[in-house]
C-alpha cells in the first residue's frame, strides 16, 4: 500500500451506508418514519420503483434488501451493484471501484492508473490429451502410487484420500519440440452435459525445495470457459447427484473431503466441481442446468475474491431457475419485476395475489420485531431466536405459497449452502495443513511422554 491510501477499515469508519445509498440514486423514503430508515429509488416516471427498497440497519452501518433477505455494508453494496457508479466500466475490479467511490465520497484524492491490455496468444492449437504421456494412479498397484508423493505430500493429502479421487487426476507429460519435457499433477476437465470428452487439464506442478509456490494453471489449449474438474468418489453421475461441492481448485476439494468425510459418510455420493480459478458463466450455467434439484455446497475459498464468485455463483442459479419457469399472463407482470440475476423473491410484491401479499406482510411484520429486538439490547438471546424462527416460518409460509403461484416445484426452488474455512484459513488446503501440523506436534508430545525414563534422560544429557 502507497503511502497516504485508504483502507476499507477507513472508509467504514468515515462513510456511512447511507452516504452510498444516496450516492447511488436512492432516496430516503418519509412514509416509512425513522426508526429504520428506508431508501427507495425513483424512476423516470417520478415514482417510486416497487421491491427496489433498502431498509438501513446497524447504526447506519448496514442496509438490508428485505425481498433477497439480504445485508450489505457499504463494501459488498457498491461491488455487487457497480452499474450505480459513475467510475464503472466494464471488466473494472470491485475492489478498485470501491476505492474510486469511496475516496471521491471523502474527497480524498486518488492518482490515475494507466490500463494494462495484454493481447491474447495467437494460433493456440485445440487440447488434445493424445499430446501427452498419461500416468495414472492404481489403487492396487503401490510402484504407481509413488510417482505422485512429491505432489500430494506438500499438500497434507493422504493416501485414502487419493484412493477415493484416483479416477480423477493423473501425471501429464508433455514433450516439447527442443527436447524439454515436463509432468504435472494434472486433473482432466470436462463439460458438464458431455460424453466425458477430456477438454483440458487443471495442472499443478510440485513443490520448491526452498518452500516457494508451484506452478499452476491450465493445459494450454484448454477449454476453460466452459470444462471443470468433475469428480465423484462413488462414481456418481452429475445429472443425478445431490449434493454438489464447489470449489477454486482440485487441491482445495480434496482437502475438504478429507476434512469432513469422517463424520458425513455421504459425501462419498456426492459430486466434486473445480473451476480452476475464477469460475465462468459457461461452467456455472452448464452444472446448474445439469442439475438444478440439487443442493449446491458453495466451498470457494473465504478471501474477497471467493467471496465475489459466491455472489455470481447464486446469481446464475437465479438466472437458471428463471428460465425454467413458464411465462403465462398471470405471471408475467411479475416476474417481469424480478431484476435480473436476482431471487424470485425479489419482485414487487404488490404484483401477487392478495393472499401472497398477506403472506409477505406477514413475513415483514416478523424481520422488523427481530431487528428491533436485536438493536435493543434489552431482550434475552432465547426470546431473540424465538423471533427469528417465527420469521422464518412466516418466510417459508411465504415461499411455498410463490412456488405453487409460478409453478415450481419444491425440488427446482434451488437452495445453496455457503461453506468456508474455518477462521483464519483462506482455503481448505491452509486448514488441512494446519490441522495435520497439530496432530503431529500432538503425536510427538504423546511419543515424548511414553518414553522410559533411562532414555528421556540420556537424550536430555545429549
Amino acid at each position: 500500500m502507497r503511502e497516504g491510501e485508504l483502507t476499507y477499515n477507513d472508509f467504514l469508519q468515515r462513510l456511512n451506508i447511507q452516504d452510498v445509498l444516496i450516492d447511488a440514486g436512492y432516496h430516503l423514503n418519509k412514509r416509512d418514519g425513522l426508526r429504520y430508515p428506508s431508501y427507495v429509488r425513483i424512476g423516470s416516471d417520478g415514482c417510486r420503483v416497487r421491491g427496489d427498497k433498502f431498509i438501513v440497519t446497524q447504526n447506519g452501518q448496514c442496509c438490508f434488501h428485505v425481498q433477497q433477505q439480504k445485508v450489505y455494508n457499504l463494501i459488498s453494496f457498491i461491488k455487487e451493484h457497480p452499474q450505480f457508479f459513475s467510475e464503472y466500466h466494464t471488466g473494472m475490479s470491485g475492489d478498485r471501484l470501491v476505492n474510486l467511490v469511496c475516496n471521491r465520497l471523502l474527497n480524498h484524492p486518488i492518482e490515475n492508473r494507466e490500463t494494462r491490455i495484454i493481447p491474447p496468444k495467437r494460433d493456440v492449437r485445440p487440447f488434445d490429451i493424445a499430446d501427452y504421456d498419461i500416468h495414472k494412479f492404481n489403487p492396487q498397484d503401490r510402484a504407481t502410487q509413488k510417482k505422485f508423493y512429491p505432489y500430494f505430500k506438500s499438500r497434507g493429502i493422504d493416501l485414502y484420500t487419493q484412493y477415493a479421487f484416483h479416477r480423477h487426476f493423473c501425471l501429464a507429460t508433455k514433450h516439447r519440440p527442443d527436447g524439454a519435457a515436463y509432468t504435472n499433477l494434472s486433473f482432466p476437465l470436462t463439460l458438464p452435459k458431455g460424453d466425458g470428452t477430456v477438454v483440458g487439464l487443471e495442472e499443478r506442478g510440485r513443490a520448491r525445495p526452498d518452500g516457494g509456490g508451484s506452478y499452476k494453471g491450465k493445459a494450454e489449449g484448454s477449454n476453460s470457459s466452459e470444462g471443470l474438474w468433475i469428480a465423484s468418489p462413488a462414481k456418481t453421475p452429475l445429472a443425478e447427484a445431490k449434493h454438489i461441492y464447489w470449489f477454486e481448485s482440485a487441491y482445495d476439494a480434496m482437502a475438504y473431503y478429507q476434512l469432513r468425510q469422517a463424520k458425513n459418510k455421504e459425501l462419498r455420493k456426492a459430486v466434486f466441481v473445480s473451476t480452476g480459478g475464477s469460475p465462468t458463466v459457461a461452467q456455472m450455467r452448464g452444472v446448474l442446468s445439469a442439475t438444478l434439484p440439487a443442493r449446491h455446497h458453495i466451498c470457494f475459498d473465504s478471501d474477497p475474491a471467493g467471496m465475489e464468485f459466491c455472489e455470481k455463483l447464486r446469481e446464475e442459479k437465479f438466472r437458471v431457475q428463471r428460465s425454467i419457469i413458464e411465462e403465462t399472463p398471470e405471471r408475467k407482470p411479475y416476474l417481469d419485476s424480478v431484476r435480473d440475476g436476482m431471487d424470485l423473491g425479489s419482485g414487487d410484491v404488490e404484483l401477487l395475489p392478495k393472499d401472497l401479499q398477506t403472506s409477505y406482510g406477514r413475513f415483514e411484520s416478523e424481520w422488523e420485531e427481530a431487528e428491533s429486538m436485536r438493536s435493543s439490547g434489552l431482550c434475552a438471546p432465547e426470546d431473540i431466536l424465538d423471533q427469528v424462527g417465527m420469521m422464518n416460518k412466516c418466510y417459508e409460509t411465504f415461499r411455498e405459497g410463490l412456488r405453487g403461484y409460478l409453478g415450481l416445484d419444491k425440488e427446482n426452488d434451488v437452495s445453496t449452502i455457503r461453506e468456508m474455512p474455518a477462521c483464519p484459513y483462506k482455503d481448505w488446503n491452509e486448514q488441512l495443513l494446519a490441522e495435520r501440523k497439530m496432530e503431529e506436534t500432538a503425536q510427538k508430545g504423546q511419543e515424548r511422554e511414553e518414553e522410559p525414563e533411562q532414555e528421556r534422560q540420556a537424550r536430555f544429557r545429549r
